[in-house]
């Protein structure tokens, strides 16, 4: 999904390309590249770990500030701005590892607090109750949670300095176990100590939420001094994806016309080059962002991801019919993603060609099958089946997009729907579970 962001503020209100507000909301970003590539660094760590990584889950928070955390169980929340600002990848790796060590230490699972962990799971679920917008209407792909972020940050996720430095400890055994260089770590905290200098207000927010002291420094630099993998390197295609990822943060956060003047023409990097496409789609100026997206398709035509926006600057431009082939061929790159099956549904249903629709509902039952959390893919099933006539299973798909949503009495009334028109089987026995579940809940 190419970076969509919503927020939502107390009602669930979806406010369009609204940026961070420190006051009322946090933006969560959904990006299949980005998450893929987030991964990619975490899952040694989380393997070493004893975790299972499919059951970890990264959100990127749409803010400039340095910050990452961990909330509501197995959840990573990283800034957008502390992917801005890193350097190398190894930097975002030791940062992934601290915060695998309060995972791994059950730090949230041991605080004091219940009603802070109550409010964090709330925050979890409004995550996945938005939807990811494709096509850049709000119509699929973005996850969103509800709250303030300066609560989020300060009050729900303050550890003591005792567990920050049991979380550098565990982070350090990680990386030693996946033979990577504390180094990034260290000079992640360095950057940070500098920040102390500044007023509260001014400071970066990873300081409220991860106190620093110069005994963890210290500690830390004489890790990095003594161990066998301090001079361990970034694998070479780990750091062309982290200028990759960086590059099309920046051509979607950044006005196009900053993003032009730091890639300019005469850098012929990957990704400058996708910069470039981004920033030229989002004047909107397809005839020069065509071109540049179809010479990255033709030098790497591998790439889901080029293929994905090519798809995206089709589509939104009311080309429906041609986004087909560029998100047909991203889903079949990665086929494992259920936000790239997500937007080609989407565009499938667009054309309104009934043909389709079986493709359609296949990408979108196979997308429940790797991320049955997303409103969005029970959302689109609806209409899918109410397009073709099924409306007992249309009314079970809109009863699983409400349960995810947490609006426990329209769960209710489309499961009763969905059991009035469904035969005997498995999807009315899931009606009867999700009207029982939304029960439990209680909620009105």
């Amino acid at each position: 999904m190419i970076l969509r962001w919503f927020a939502v503020i107390l009602a669930i209100g979806l406010l369009w390309a609204r940026p961070a507000r420190a006051d009322d909301s946090i933006n969560i970003l959904r990006d299949a590249e980005i998450e893929t590539i987030i991964r990619l660094y975490a899952t040694p760590l989380w393997t070493a770990a004893g975790l299972d990584p499919e059951a970890v889950h990264v959100y990127i928070v749409n803010d400039p500030q340095l910050n990452s955390f961990v909330a509501g169980g197995q959840n990573l929340f990283m800034n957008s701005g502390t992917i801005l600002r890193s350097d190398t990848p190894n930097q975002l790796v030791g940062i992934m590892a601290h915060e695998t060590g309060h995972i791994e230490g059950g730090h949230l699972a041991r605080s004091e607090e219940a009603m802070r962990h109550a409010m964090i799971q709330s925050i979890i679920g409004m995550v996945a109750a938005a939807g990811a917008a494709v096509g850049g209407h709000g119509d699929a792909g973005a996850a969103v949670m509800m709250g303030s972020q300066d609560i989020a940050q300060r009050e729900y996720l303050s550890f003591s300095i005792a567990q920050e430095a049991t979380a550098d400890a565990a982070g350090l055994k990680l990386l030693d176990r996946t033979c990577q260089s504390a180094a990034g770590l260290l000079s992640f905290f360095r950057i940070l100590q500098q920040e102390e200098l500044l007023s509260a207000a001014h400071q970066d927010p990873y300081l409220r939420t991860h106190p620093l002291t110069e005994q963890r420094i210290n500690t830390m630099a004489e890790h990095v001094r003594t161990a066998r993998c301090s001079d361990a390197k970034d694998p070479p295609e780990w750091v062309e994806l982290h200028a990759k990822m960086k590059a099309k943060l920046k051509a979607f956060l950044d006005p196009p016309a900053q993003t032009l003047a730091a890639y300019k023409p005469d850098d012929h990097s990957v990704a400058a080059r996708y910069a470039r496409a981004i920033a030229h789609y989002r004047q909107p100026d397809l005839g020069k962002a065509l071109p540049e997206i179809d010479a990255l398709i033709h030098d790497y035509p591998k790439d889901p991801y080029f293929q994905e926006l090519k798809g995206q600057m089709l589509f939104e431009n009311g080309r429906i019919a041609e986004s087909l082939p560029p998100y047909e061929q991203s889903v079949k790159l990665k086929p494992d993603d259920a936000l790239l099956r997500i937007e080609l549904a989407h565009a499938e249903l667009e054309t309104n060609d009934k043909t389709l629709l079986p493709k359609a509902l296949a990408q979108l039952n196979d997308s429940v099958r790797f991320e049955g959390d997303n409103p969005d893919t029970w959302y689109f099933l609806s209409i899918a089946y109410g397009r073709g006539g099924n409306i007992g299973m249309a009314a079970l798909s809109l009863a699983e997009q409400n349960i995810v949503n947490g609006d426990y009495k329209e769960a209710r009334q489309q499961a009763a729907r969905a059991l009035q028109l469904l035969p005997p089987g498995v999807a009315k026995q899931r009606a009867l579970d999700i009207q029982a579940e939304a029960k439990r809940e209680g909620k009105p």
